[in-house]
């Protein structure tokens, strides 16, 4: 029988929140991008008590992350990518993961940055991302990619200005403290539609806009930007993947699930393909 060897996936490191549930955080990351034919990697930068219903308490790995990351570090070449997500850490031992980062250089980078999960207790403000900011972004080559109330408030912006605030004024003060280039995710502006935009110092391209889908999923930020990353590392430019992204998401919407029928919908696993008969 004549087997064809798959070639090697690209490997794509993902340093995040645990999620116990799988239904965001470092899970999903893991199986969006295995779905996309990538070899997923993860380091917690914070351990949760999380179910459907809510985040409960957040806190710092016991181990300590910027070691587990030097241990991965021979894993770390040709192909591969990083995205940072939920951290717990506090500001020196972030300092330390951004300069282990800064001498791995991975090829893509992008950075979800995350004030609280959607439901439960609450973790940074727009400070704390302002200093996390400041370690990691003048490194180089980061894709951030918030949602708007995550941009107001790192803009130092009040609550009431997350939906009406000019995507300009959301965006610039990233681009000031170094990123490449802010995917502004749509979710949380008004109306019926959904429309993400990417921005960077050359102007703001919008997105693709679409009608609002009904009701809440979990994950949707892990899902976007795991995927984004996936996509990137089998070659689609910066605009394809967040456009692809945003179309699995779509795509996928009415599969979501809530398991054991308690707390907000998942997103369920992608069918496996049926064999040939």
């Amino acid at each position: 029988m004549d087997v064809t060897r798959p070639s090697v996936p690209p490997l794509a490191l993902c340093l995040g929140g645990m999620d116990p549930s799988g239904g965001a955080g470092l899970l999903r990351d893991a199986l969006t991008l295995s779905e996309l034919g990538g070899q997923p990697m993860v380091v917690s930068l914070a351990e949760t008590l999380q179910n459907g219903l809510a985040c409960l308490r957040i806190e710092p790995p016991a181990m300590d992350p910027v070691q587990r990351l030097e241990t991965l570090a021979p894993h770390l070449s040709g192909r591969w990518g990083v995205k940072v997500s939920l951290c717990a850490l506090d500001a020196s031992h972030f300092r330390r993961l951004c300069a282990t980062l800064r001498h791995l250089a991975p090829p893509i980078r992008i950075w979800d940055p995350i004030l609280a999960p959607s439901a439960g207790v609450g973790l940074h403000d727009g400070g704390d991302l302002r200093r996390m900011a400041a370690d990691l972004l003048p490194m180089g080559g980061w894709v951030v990619s918030p949602n708007r109330g995550e941009a107001a408030a790192f803009a130092g912006m009040p609550p009431e200005a997350i939906c009406s605030a000019p995507v300009e004024s959301l965006a610039a003060p990233w681009l000031e403290a170094g990123a490449r280039a802010v995917w502004l995710k749509g979710g949380h502006a008004d109306g019926g539609q959904v429309q993400d935009a990417w921005i960077t110092r050359e102007g703001i391209q919008a997105l693709e806009a679409v009608p609002r889908l009904p009701g809440e999923r979990r994950g949707t930020g892990c899902l976007l930007s795991a995927a984004w990353l996936g996509l990137r590392l089998q070659g689609r430019d910066d605009l394809q993947a967040a456009l692809e992204s945003a179309r699995r998401l779509r795509d996928r919407w009415d599969l979501a699930f809530s398991p054991g029928g308690v707390g907000r919908a998942m997103f369920a696993p992608l069918p496996a393909p049926q064999e040939a008969s």
